[in-house]
């Protein structure tokens, strides 16, 4: 039974992948502090996080600084639940940088 000690289905492999994922999370989705400027949304038919990072940055390569400040949302996917309430934060230059010092000090 020794191969399969080491394939997708032991215990250690399944544990070895779950820290690997919650360090690349951690990395990926730093915490933002919440601001008095934050700007809250309710998520109508169509509602993306791409498309409300271009909206509200003119970037839709920013969607990931919405997702990091909404860590409740769905992680596998851009798409909103209708009705959902989205905090954007508005500052997304101050989140950039915090997420620079983040990777500096690892």
């Amino acid at each position: 039974m020794s191969r399969y000690n080491n394939n997708i289905f032991s215990s250690k492999f399944i544990l070895d992948t779950e820290i690997k994922r919650q360090y690349y999370i951690s990395l990926i989705n730093p915490e933002i502090p919440r601001q008095s400027d934050d700007i809250y949304v309710v998520s109508t038919v169509n509602d993306r996080l791409d498309l409300l990072a271009f909206k509200y940055y003119q970037n839709s390569t920013y969607w990931w600084i919405i997702a990091a400040a909404n860590p409740e949302l769905r992680s596998d996917s851009l798409n909103l639940n209708i009705g959902t309430q989205v905090r954007i934060p508005k500052n997304f230059q101050s989140v950039i940088l915090l997420l620079q010092e983040q990777l500096k000090s690892r």
